[in-house]
C-alpha cells in the first residue's frame, strides 16, 4: 500500500511574501502591492477557513484541520500509512519533497521518482498556497541550462513533477471566483480526495514559468482599480510569440494571461476565450478603451478586447509599477516578465 504525505502549509497572518516561494516562512499575508481591478482570489486564508481552524495563542490563524484529519482517516481506513505535516518555509516543503526523489543518476541530477509509491497531497486554502508547492518542485527538479539531459523533453525545462492530490479547505465556500480544483472538476470532499489519490490516475497539465523564478497554474490578471473599483489606465508593450496586442502605447484596463479560466472575465467582459490547461499554450488578452462618435457627434467608450494564444508572452511596463494577481497572489510589475509553458508539467490525481 501507499505512504500518503498530507502536507499542510502554515499560515502566519503577520508573515510576508505570500505563500511561501520567498526564502522565508509560509504566511498568508499577499506580497505589497495595490489591489487589482478584479480580485477574484485572495493569496491568504480565508476568514471562514480560519474559523473552521481556530486560532493559537498568540492570535495566529492555524490551517484549518477538519477536512485534513477526515482525509487522512479515509486513506488509513484504506490502508495507507499517512503522515500529516504541517510546513512553515521553504525549506520544510523541501524536506516533504525529497521523499520523491528517484535513485542516483549518472549525470548526478536530483530526479522525480516516476515508481514512486508514495502519495502527495497537498491541503490548500487557495491556489497561491498550491501554487507554492509547484514551484518548489520546480526548484528541486529543474536541472540547470548548462546540464540539460537528454531525457527532458525538447519543449520543457522540467522533468514530468510528482502528481498531487488536491485537497481544498473550503469545499462548502461558494464565491464568484472558481478555484483550480473547481475549474478542473476535482473532488472536494475528503474521502472523494482519499479515493482519487489512491485508486486515480494523474492528469497531466500544462505549467507556466515565468523568469522572475515563480510559477503560474492558473492565470495572472494585470491592472488597477481606484479606490471606487473603477479601473485605472496603464500602458504596457503586451507580446504574444510573434503577435503584439499592444505596443505600449494603448491605454490599458487589464492583461488576462490564462493557462486555466480563472481570470478569463472581468466583470462582465469576457477576456479569455476557453483556455485549456492540456493544449499545451497560453491564451493572452488585453481590454482597451477605444473612443467612438455617433452620427450626432456624441462620444461613446466602448471595450476592445484583444487576443492570442502561443508558447510564451511578455509584459514590459511602459511607466510605473502594475499590480497584478498571479494565481490570487499579489504583487506589482516594474520590469519586463516573461511567462512560457511547459506542456504538461505538472500533474493532479484525479478520480
Amino acid at each position: 500500500m501507499y505512504d500518503v504525505v498530507l502536507l499542510t502549509l502554515g499560515s502566519d497572518r503577520d508573515a510576508s511574501g505570500g505563500a511561501c516561494g520567498s526564502g522565508g516562512r509560509c504566511g498568508a499575508a499577499p506580497q505589497e502591492g495595490a489591489g487589482p481591478a478584479a480580485a477574484g482570489a485572495s493569496g491568504g486564508m480565508t476568514a471562514d477557513a480560519c474559523a473552521a481552524g481556530g486560532a493559537t495563542a498568540d492570535g495566529r490563524c492555524d490551517t484549518p484541520r477538519v477536512p485534513v484529519l477526515a482525509c487522512a482517516e479515509a486513506l488509513t481506513a484504506r490502508g495507507a500509512r499517512v503522515e500529516t505535516v504541517t510546513a512553515r518555509s521553504d525549506a520544510e516543503i523541501d524536506e516533504v519533497l525529497a521523499r520523491f526523489d528517484g535513485p542516483p543518476r549518472p549525470d548526478g541530477l536530483t530526479w522525480p521518482d516516476p515508481d514512486s509509491k508514495a502519495r502527495l497531497v497537498v491541503a490548500s486554502a487557495s491556489d497561491a498556497q498550491l501554487r507554492a508547492v509547484v514551484r518548489r518542485l520546480v526548484r528541486r527538479y529543474a536541472p540547470p541550462p548548462s546540464r540539460r539531459p537528454d531525457d527532458l523533453p525538447g519543449n520543457r525545462t522540467v522533468p514530468d513533477l510528482p502528481p498531487i492530490g488536491v485537497l481544498p479547505l473550503d469545499p462548502a465556500r461558494s464565491t464568484t471566483h472558481r478555484d483550480l480544483a473547481a475549474q478542473l472538476g476535482l473532488p472536494r470532499d475528503p474521502a472523494a480526495v482519499a479515493a482519487a489519490v489512491l485508486d486515480g490516475t494523474p492528469r497531466r497539465l500544462d505549467l507556466l514559468r515565468n523568469d522572475g523564478g515563480s510559477v503560474t497554474l492558473d492565470g495572472a490578471l494585470l491592472g488597477a482599480a481606484d479606490d471606487s473599483g473603477r479601473p485605472l489606465h496603464w500602458r504596457g508593450r503586451v507580446e504574444v510569440d510573434d503577435a503584439v496586442l499592444s505596443n505600449g502605447d494603448d491605454p490599458l484596463l487589464a492583461c488576462a494571461i490564462g493557462n486555466a479560466g480563472g481570470y478569463a472575465r472581468l466583470d462582465d467582459v469576457a477576456l479569455l476565450g476557453d483556455p485549456d490547461p492540456t493544449d499545451g499554450l497560453v491564451e493572452v488578452a488585453v481590454a482597451v478603451p477605444v473612443v467612438t462618435r455617433s452620427a450626432l457627434g456624441r462620444k461613446r467608450v466602448r471595450l476592445e478586447v484583444r487576443r492570442a494564444r502561443g508558447r510564451a508572452v511578455a509584459v514590459l511596463p511602459r511607466e510605473g509599477k502594475i499590480p497584478f494577481l498571479d494565481d490570487g497572489a499579489e504583487g506589482e510589475l516594474s520590469r519586463k516578465r516573461s511567462w512560457w509553458t511547459e506542456p504538461g508539467a505538472w500533474a493532479v490525481w484525479a478520480g
